[in-house]
């Protein structure tokens, strides 16, 4: 396996990877709600370490994937390694306490948001809009080939999927988490799919 397979195949890998500790920590993390928390909040409270590392190797396979996607189109492999480097900084900066998570933590919405927090949303809007930037930019790309229409249509799901859960996440919504990780399973997919598909390809 030559270096650029596998740098694809780890980015591919971390991309699901994220997604199956993130589900499988929610699922078993008490008093957190899966439907109403974000991912984020994963990385607060005394396990709070797990989904720290979660973003931390994401993001780094992710930047690493990149590279392997430069021979086919730098755009393609530029819009990659800003959503890794994203999800880096979206675990070195974690989201304030809030609505109840951890336990403990007032059920309500913070009138004021730390620095860390703010770095944070950043991140996460960078991750989330860089998403369908790079599924464009492969619908574009001829040497994407079969994928092209899937990247389109992965496009659509995902901008469509973010806006959904920007609203829920501002009105409080009880199902926000469950919208973010529909956004994150498209998202994180079409990574994983381009990554191997193109990426890796000999």
């Amino acid at each position: 396996m030559g270096l650029t397979t596998a740098a694809a195949v780890t980015g591919a890998a971390a991309a699901i990877a994220f997604v199956l500790v993130a589900a499988a920590d929610g699922a078993t993390r008490p008093g957190y709600r899966p439907a109403r928390h974000p991912v984020s909040a994963l990385a607060l409270g005394p396990r709070g370490w797990l989904q720290t590392a979660n973003f931390l190797v994401c993001g780094t396979g992710v930047t690493a994937g990149a590279a392997a996607l430069a021979g086919t189109s730098r755009p393609l492999a530029a819009s990659v390694a800003v959503i890794g480097l994203a999800l880096i900084a979206s675990g070195v900066f974690p989201m304030d306490p809030m609505r109840g998570y951890p336990p403990g933590t007032p059920d309500t919405t913070p009138a004021r948001y730390s620095l860390r927090h703010r770095v944070h949303d950043a991140a996460g809007a960078v991750v989330f809009l860089a998403i369908p930037v790079a599924e464009t930019i492969a619908a574009l790309t001829p040497a994407a080939g079969p994928l092209r229409p899937y990247s389109a249509a992965s496009a659509a799901a995902s901008l469509a999927l973010f806006g959904v859960f920007g609203r829920a996440w501002e009105r409080d919504s009880p199902r926000a988490g469950l919208w973010q990780r529909l956004a994150i399973l498209a998202g994180w997919t079409w990574l994983a799919v381009i990554l191997i598909g193109v990426g890796a390809r000999p």
